[in-house]
C-alpha cells in the first residue's frame, strides 16, 4: 500500500496533481486507514499513469474521464484519433520552425534565392548596406507581385552589374547618403546615371531600363520605400528629370528640363 506521495512519485506527477485528479473525479479517493492516511494500491498507480498520459497528450480532463470508462475498442479508437491530432500538431510545429528559421536567415525570409544572391553580390562589391536595403525592400513587393518574372529581372540586374559604371553609381550613391540634397556629388551622380541609362536605352531599348510591368500603386510603394531609406534618392530623381529621365522603380524618358539658374 502506498501513501499519496509514493503514488505521485511512481506515476511521475506531483501530489498536487493527484489531489486535482481526485477533485475532478478522475481518480477514486480511498478511505483513510486507522492512522488517518489514505493508502493506494498498484492499480491506482496504473490508473494515474493513464490519466497523466492522456492529459499530457492534450486530452481535456472531461474527455479523460470518458476514456477511462470506455471499453477497449472505444479506447483504441480514441487513442488513434488523439495520435492523428498530435501528428497534425507536430507537422504544424515543424512549419513554425521552418518559418522561424527563415526569420533567422535575413533576406531569404521573403525573397527567392536568386535575389538573395544578387544582394550578396552588391555587398561583395562594397555597396553601402543602406543601398542594399533599398534594393531588398524594393524586391520584396516586386517578387510577391510578379514571381514569374523575377528570374528575368535578376538576370538583367546581373548583366548590368558587370558594367563598372553602374557599380560606380551604387558606390557613389552610398557616399552621398549622409550629405544634403544640394551636395555636388548628387549632381555628378545624376550626370553619370543619365549617361548610363541613355546608353542602355539606346543600345537595348527603353524597355530594358524601364520595364517593371507593375501597377502604379506598387510603383509608388517601392519608390516610397527607397526615398524613406535613402532620402537623397528623391533629389537624385529631380536631377535625373532635368537630364531626360524620371522615376525610380520605373524609369521613363522625358524631355530634358534644366532648372533655372
Amino acid at each position: 500500500m502506498l501513501t499519496i506521495g509514493e503514488l505521485a512519485s511512481y506515476a511521475g506527477v506531483t501530489v498536487r496533481a493527484v489531489r486535482h485528479y481526485h477533485a475532478k473525479g478522475l481518480l477514486p479517493e480511498p478511505e483513510r486507514d486507522h492512522s488517518g492516511y489514505r493508502r493506494y494500491d498498484a492499480g491506482a498507480v496504473v490508473e494515474l499513469i493513464r490519466i497523466r498520459t492522456l492529459a499530457e497528450a492534450g486530452v481535456p480532463l472531461k474527455r479523460v474521464r470518458a476514456l477511462l470508462q470506455a471499453d477497449e475498442e472505444e479506447f483504441a479508437a480514441a487513442v488513434a484519433e488523439i495520435d492523428k491530432r498530435l501528428r497534425a500538431e507536430i507537422r504544424e510545429r515543424q512549419r513554425h520552425r521552418e518559418r522561424i528559421a527563415r526569420l533567422a536567415s535575413g533576406d531569404s525570409l521573403a525573397l527567392p534565392p536568386e535575389v538573395v544572391e544578387f544582394l550578396d553580390r552588391l555587398r561583395a562589391l562594397g555597396v553601402d548596406e543602406r543601398i542594399v536595403r533599398v534594393e531588398r525592400d524594393g524586391w520584396i513587393p516586386l517578387a510577391a507581385h510578379s514571381p514569374e518574372r523575377v528570374p528575368e529581372w535578376v538576370a538583367r540586374k546581373r548583366e548590368q552589374l558587370a558594367d563598372p559604371q553602374l557599380v560606380d553609381f551604387y558606390l557613389t550613391l552610398g557616399q552621398a547618403l549622409d550629405r544634403a540634397g544640394d551636395d555636388p556629388r548628387l549632381v555628378e551622380l545624376a550626370d553619370k546615371l543619365a549617361v548610363y541609362i541613355t546608353r542602355m536605352a539606346d543600345e537595348q531599348g527603353e524597355g530594358y531600363v524601364g520595364d517593371a510591368d507593375i501597377e502604379p500603386p506598387f510603383v509608388k510603394l517601392m519608390d516610397t520605400l527607397a526615398f524613406d531609406t535613402a532620402p537623397p534618392a528623391r533629389r537624385l530623381i529631380e536631377l535625373l528629370k532635368e537630364r531626360g529621365w524620371t522615376g525610380w522603380t520605373k524609369l521613363e524618358r522625358v524631355a530634358p528640363r534644366r532648372s533655372p539658374v
